[in-house]
């Protein structure tokens, strides 16, 4: 058994090419599962992924903020508590809206990124 604690001190700048922007990020669940990866991510007002598509479902928990979850058909804005479910190789966006942070939990298993732009 694990147990992370969960701080704003704990949080890293978030340095990969998916982010634009002010993002800081802690793994709560990484190497240490084979089959789990939970990643707390916090946007700064403006702050997004660039366009991209996983090898493996998402699903994003809301904690904190505003965000703006988009594809390439549709835009939503979602609060603390909405749940982002994002299927397998389907391109997406998700980012704080321009006047607000947003900060969400990322649960996924492990496979691979691609960035689109």
């Amino acid at each position: 058994m694990r147990i992370v604690q969960i701080s704003e001190g704990s949080l890293q700048p978030a340095n990969r090419p998916i982010f634009l922007g002010d993002v800081r990020s802690q793994a709560l669940v990484g190497d240490e599962s084979e089959q789990m990866r939970l990643n707390l991510v916090r946007f700064a007002p403006g702050a997004r992924t660039r366009l991209h598509t996983h090898s493996f479902e998402q699903v994003l928990l809301v904690t904190e903020g505003e965000g703006v979850f988009s594809t390439e058909q549709e835009q939503h804005t979602a609060g603390p508590g909405a749940i982002i479910v994002i299927p397998a190789g389907e391109p997406h966006i998700h980012a704080a809206t321009e006047h607000s942070h947003m900060a969400h939990i990322s649960i996924a298993t492990p496979g691979d990124t691609q960035l689109l732009e």
